[in-house]
């Protein structure tokens, strides 16, 4: 996926957001419910976060992988 800066108008360059804690991705809980038996069990969706970086002016974004 090609992600440009909309201030420079560069290509972005992907990565993974990691923590600095537990050395895993970040990821983003949000209030769906998760599919099958642990969301029976009142589990939340998470989803995976993509990081994207300008080189030219450093601004990040971050974007949610959609299931």
């Amino acid at each position: 996926m090609d992600k440009r800066c909309p201030d420079c108008g560069v290509t972005m360059e992907g990565g993974t957001l990691v923590s600095s804690v537990d050395r895993e991705a970040v990821k983003l809980r949000t209030d769906e419910s998760a599919g099958g038996v642990l969301g029976k069990l009142g589990m939340k969706e998470t989803l995976p976060i993509d990081a994207w970086a300008c080189p030219e002016c450093g601004l990040v974004r971050l974007y949610a992988e959609s299931e």
